[in-house]
């Protein structure tokens, strides 16, 4: 699940997009938009290697807080972002939701800039700002002329540092994301549908709480849980500024030095584990709501690619397993006309009208393989959900083609030259490194792993990960439609929630 808001929930997550193959999630390792092309949707070999990446500095400021530019001179433009390694997973029962409320708040004034003016003189200087909350992560960023970096730089320091606003700023921003949880969760059945199943499916991982929160923890939220959770997890060593774009890159390490490094820090609280215990049985959810169409989601638990499996020295089993997952998910839903498609949406007694799948590669949490299905009319939920597991019963049978390997591999490599056509994107995946703990080369190193695995792999995993014992399934059962129901709106001063 994934959306901008002005804010968004991220999650690492493998899935099919305008045809292509895209890694996401936390916005992970491969990052977005492989645009359909002759090289993704051939067949043929994969060059022996990907176009280098321009030279990537990164330095530790002495308040703890990390620099990473990524200089990139073809437009005199410049991307500016701030990210914070604390989102949903760090918040406790009782205040869920509060991570993305404080991302609303970071709008609201310093002493020296009124609420309201940060997005105003962003916008005076040419530039377009946003913000977006995930379970792993808060981001900020700013897109501006090059020239206007510093101007940029001062202002978000200077929130970072000295953000505050009054009680009454803050119940009066409560309304607003109260009326976003209403429109994007509320009043959408699957969406209603996903958050329910997620909290099933983990019993103590924090990712069984929503990224916006339950509704009865925002009704009873208060302007000092938000300011103790800025206090708690806003300090410089948790933190990364990004940097790309028309930059120098000694200039810009003495403008973070100006501007942030100035910033006082404290240390940080621990992170306890919370490991999530074995699941032991099938669960199943069966979810009430007014909608048009049934639809059924199935979770299963899988393992997470580790940074440290980057080296193939320290590679281990489950990283492994993690990576043929994600070219299983690939070959199942990962193109125009991939297995999914062909098996349950295309033929002429059609079971279902959508059909896809995505698995989670790395994030700070554990990781999911979701199949997912909209059953076609005339057709039940549960022929979806039979034709899904029937798909992954037959790669764990019969294995996949060559053919389909190349194929999913060749839009990997087409990603790794697409993707540097948005220096957006390049920032994107720069701070989601840093935020998961991959180094700063490891898209090119995760490409010769992905390179790397074969059919075989993929048949173990199917084999290996999609019983009932690790399975979720959560089933939309449609209800009346409400008559003279409103037009869905994102509230006004609604941001992004990257979820």
């Amino acid at each position: 699940m994934k959306h901008l808001c002005k804010s968004r929930s991220v999650r690492s997550s493998v899935k099919s997009l305008a045809g292509a193959l895209v890694v996401t999630l936390a916005v992970p390792l491969l990052l977005q938009s492989v645009a359909p092309s002759a090289l993704a949707q051939s067949a043929a070999p994969i060059p022996a290697s990907t176009p280098q990446p321009a030279q990537v500095a990164q330095f530790t400021l002495k308040n703890g807080m990390t620099l990473i530019i990524k200089p990139d001179h073809r437009a005199p433009t410049a991307v500016h972002m701030v990210w914070v390694r604390v989102g949903s997973m760090d918040e406790v029962d009782g205040t869920s939701g509060v991570a993305h409320v404080l991302e609303h708040m970071m709008f609201k004034g310093t002493p020296s800039v009124k609420a309201g003016d940060f997005s105003r003189r962003v916008a005076a200087l040419g530039g377009r700002e946003n913000a977006f909350t995930s379970f792993d992560y808060t981001g900020f960023f700013q897109q501006i002329p090059a020239a206007r970096l510093e101007q940029v730089m001062q202002l978000e320091s200077d929130r970072f540092a000295n953000n505050q606003w009054s009680d009454e700023e803050f119940h009066k921003e409560m309304e607003v994301v109260k009326e976003e949880r209403r429109m994007r969760t509320e009043d959408n059945p699957r969406a209603r549908l996903q958050e329910v199943v997620q909290a099933a499916t983990w019993q103590t991982a924090p990712y069984r709480r929503p990224v916006l929160g339950w509704m009865s923890d925002l009704q009873a939220m208060t302007p000092d849980d938000a300011r103790s959770f800025f206090k708690r997890w806003y300090t410089p060593a948790n933190a990364v500024i990004v940097v790309a774009g028309d930059v120098d890159v000694a200039q810009v390490r003495a403008l973070a030095d100006k501007y942030y490094g100035r910033i006082a820090g404290h240390a940080l609280p621990d992170r306890k584990p919370r490991e999530e215990p074995e699941q032991g049985g099938l669960r199943r959810i069966n979810f009430k709501a007014p909608a048009q169409q049934a639809y059924v989601v199935l979770n299963f638990k899988v393992p997470s690619f580790m940074p440290a499996a980057l080296d193939p020295a320290q590679s281990d089993a489950s990283s492994n397993d993690a990576l043929a997952l994600t070219v299983l998910a690939a070959v199942l839903s990962g193109y125009d006309n991939a297995r999914l498609d062909r098996a349950l949406t295309q033929s002429a007694d059609h079971v279902a009208d959508s059909a896809g799948a995505n698995c989670g590669l790395a994030a700070r949490g554990p990781q999911l393989c979701t199949l997912y299905g909209i059953p076609a009319d005339g057709k039940t939920a549960a022929q979806v959900e039979a034709a899904l597991r029937e798909q992954l019963a037959l790669v764990a049978r019969d294995g996949v083609s060559e053919t389909e390997l190349q194929r999913v591999k060749n839009q990997w490599i087409a990603g790794e030259v697409y993707k540097q056509d948005s220096v957006f994107n390049q920032a994107m995946i720069l701070a989601t490194h840093w935020i998961d703990g991959f180094a700063l080369d490891a898209d090119e190193r995760l490409i010769q792993r992905l390179r790397a695995v074969t059919a075989q792999q993929v048949k173990s995993v199917a084999a290996k990960y999609f019983g009932d014992d690790s399975l979720t399934v959560g089933t939309l059962l449609p209800q009346p439609l409400e008559p003279r129901r409103k037009p869905m709106l994102l509230p006004a001063g609604a941001r992004h929630l990257g979820s």
